[in-house]
């Protein structure tokens, strides 16, 4: 039976572009029937209440937490952030799951470079930071995060996966999963680029590594073929 990738993608009202580029990006290298679900506020208003933090620099920095919920805590599902191009096929990624874990993500160990980032937003530093940028979830093991525990635990309990009885729990992708444009040095052979800082719709990233790339994908996003004359 063919696999179908399912694929959460957090939504920012702030950076639309950023969520259909990244759809076009996956869907023309993919081998397998992906699914999308953006993880929008005004989608999840009914049951994500929590009041809004003013650290968060996105929408969807702990509304992401929900994808497991979601899921009907069922199979596996990936989230990632939006602000991401991917530059292979998607089956790669989703062969990596492993049912000993109950998520998988790239486990960076960085202090980031800079303050601020888009928008001039803080950037924020602690342990595990961008772990949850990329999650793949084995749904069933993450019960847990039901709507009670996403609406009221705190940021870092969520975002360094306080939720899990282990670390041991959590399974480690290649970095080239979650390859943070500006903080790691350019890479021909990163799979999901993340403009971490900000994306190169934002006019002081336009130059950034894989920008060019990125506009590429976003003029295949606009394109149509029109009748021959």
């Amino acid at each position: 039976m063919t696999q179908s990738a399912h694929i959460y993608i957090g939504f920012d009202s702030k950076e639309v572009v950023a969520y259909h580029v990244l759809c076009q990006s996956i869907l023309e290298k993919s081998s397998i029937p992906v699914s999308f679900t953006p993880i929008s506020l005004n989608n999840v208003e009914r049951i994500f209440t929590r009041e809004r933090n003013p650290l968060q620099s996105t929408e969807f920095s702990f509304s992401r937490f929900l994808v497991p919920y979601l899921s009907s805590y069922d199979g596996w599902s990936l989230f990632v952030d939006c602000d991401m191009l991917m530059r292979t096929d998607i089956a790669q990624l989703w062969e990596l799951r492993d049912d000993r874990y109950a998520a998988m993500c790239v486990k960076h160990n960085y202090v980031p470079k800079v303050e601020t980032k888009f928008l001039g937003q803080v950037q924020t530093k602690y342990e595990k930071k961008n772990w949850s940028s990329v999650i793949l979830f084995n749904n069933a093991k993450c019960r847990k995060l039901d709507l009670d525990y996403v609406n009221t635990a705190t940021g870092l309990e969520l975002h360094q996966f306080k939720w899990l009885d282990s670390d041991d729990l959590i399974g480690e992708l290649p970095a080239s999963w979650n390859w943070l444009v500006n903080e790691y040095e350019y890479s021909p052979d990163a799979k999901l680029v993340h403009f971490t800082d900000g994306g190169p719709y934002f006019d002081e990233y336009k130059n950034d590594d894989y920008a060019e790339e990125w506009f590429a994908a976003r003029d295949r996003v606009l394109h149509v073929t029109q009748r021959s004359a």
